[in-house]
Parts: structure tokens; sequence; C-alpha cells
């Protein structure tokens, strides 16, 4: 089945990097703030967060900011980022998204019921790098999952090794016991998921078997269409590549109006 393969092939295959950091008090401007070093940041405590169970699907507040990604011949994705639970995660996003970084770069990497992945200069899955050069750790939040439309960035290992690249989450809808099976079989158990993050798995999709090993920050409330169709509509070729490029013309970074 697609879903127990690609767990081997995800692993060996996703390259890039991110880091964790903070306490609720901090204000969401000094979240973002790309200039701060790694030490600057400290692990958000899971009593602060202001979070009792999945965060994914909380709506932005007004002005609230937010990612509008522009994909040339398909449309606007709008991404809700989450930088009270990993704000150095969104802090590196934001700052290069600002900086043009992602602007011009293509979806190197599509499987159909899966994921699309991009932000690498390079356009072959090896390249790129943080706003700060090296490497971060992003860590991960539990109230963030692999649901349907979750933005998190690949890595070569480990979150420790988070950098500009990374993927948005397609994946298909599972029953309880598919559920179950494929958390059994990647090491995970489902006995570790709430009700609320089963259902949306069931109800929704996503990639569960991934949880824990990547840095989860953002999600998709707009335009997952897009990303879906891109997804399973996208010819590929040798390593998953586009056959025809899938360009991502533009990473801007606005203020929510609801």
């Amino acid at each position: 089945m697609i879903k127990k393969l690609l767990v081997c092939f995800l692993c060996a295959a996703m390259s890039v990097t991110a880091i964790t950091g903070c306490s609720s008090k901090k204000t969401a401007s000094s979240m973002y703030d790309a200039s701060k070093s790694e030490a600057d940041y400290k692990q958000c405590l899971d009593d602060e967060s202001g979070y009792k169970d999945m965060a994914n699907y909380t709506k932005p507040k007004d002005g609230e900011e937010i990612i509008v990604m522009k994909i040339a011949n398909y449309g606007d994705v709008k991404i809700k980022l989450f930088p009270e639970l990993l704000p150095k995660a969104c802090a590196n996003f934001v700052g290069l998204a600002k900086k043009g970084y992602y602007d011009g770069l293509t979806f190197h990497r599509v499987i159909a019921d899966f994921m699309i992945q991009g932000g690498d200069p390079m356009g072959t899955g090896m390249g790129g790098q943080s706003i700060w050069g090296a490497q971060f750790d992003g860590g991960h939040s539990k109230y963030l999952n692999h649901v349907k439309g979750a933005l998190a960035y690949a890595n070569s290992g480990s979150t420790s090794t988070d950098g500009s690249q990374f993927y948005i989450v397609v994946g298909d809808t599972y029953t309880e016991e598919l559920l179950t099976d494929t958390l059994k079989n990647a090491l995970k158990s489902a006995e570790n998921l709430s009700d609320t993050v089963k259902k949306a798995y069931i109800d929704d999709g996503g990639t569960p078997f991934l949880d824990g090993d990547y840095t989860v920050f953002g999600q998709v409330f707009e335009g997952l269409d897009i990303v879906e169709n891109i997804c399973n509509n996208t010819e590929t070729g040798a390593k998953d590549k586009p056959v025809k490029d899938v360009i991502i013309e533009k990473v801007q970074v606005e203020n929510y109006k609801g």
C-alpha cells in the first residue's frame, strides 16, 4: 500500500532544516525575529501554548501575519503559521520569504496522494539554507500534526537539519484500522493520538506516520484544492521531479483580514 511504502522513501529522500523555542508571553513580532540567535530561543512549554488539542485548524486572527504562496498557472495558497508553538521555525520561513528567497523556485518533488516539496534553489532536493545560513533544529509540537494541508520542513534525518526546504501534505484518508496498522508499521502508536487528531486523519487525510519526525509549523487554510491539484495531476519523472516545472512565483507575508 502506498502509505506504507512511502514511510521508508521519505526518511531517505527528504532533505532540509528547523528549531524550537519561546514563551507565550512573547509578542508576535518577537516570535518572527530572524535576527535572534539560536540561543535566544527556548523550548515552548506545553502548558504555555494555550492549546488543549490539535492546533492545525485554528483560524487566523485579523492582523495576524500569514503566508500567501503564489504558484504560477495555479493560484494562491494561503497558510497560517504557529509562532506561539514554534517561533524559530516560523521566523526562518518568514525571514526567507521577506528576502524573496523562495520567489521563482520550483516544487522539485511531487508524489501523488502524499505531498509536494519545494524551497531548494538547486531544484534537486540537495540544496538550500536557513535565514541564519546553517541548519537549525525546528523541533516539533504535539499540537501540530501531518493532517492534509500541513506545512513542514523537510530534513535529512532529524529536525536538527531543517533549512529552507518545505513540503505541504496531501495524503489520503484512513479507516481506523488502516490508521492503526500504518502507525504500527512506522513504529508509532495510534493510542497516542487524541480523538480529534484521529478524526482528522480519518475524515480529511494526511501522513500520520511522519508525526514527531518533522517540523510542522503551518497549515493551509485557503487554496488546498490547488495543492491537491498539483499533487495528484502533475506528471513526474526521475526522483519524482515534475516533467514540467511547477513554479513558486512569489511567497509573500501579509496581514490576515477576515
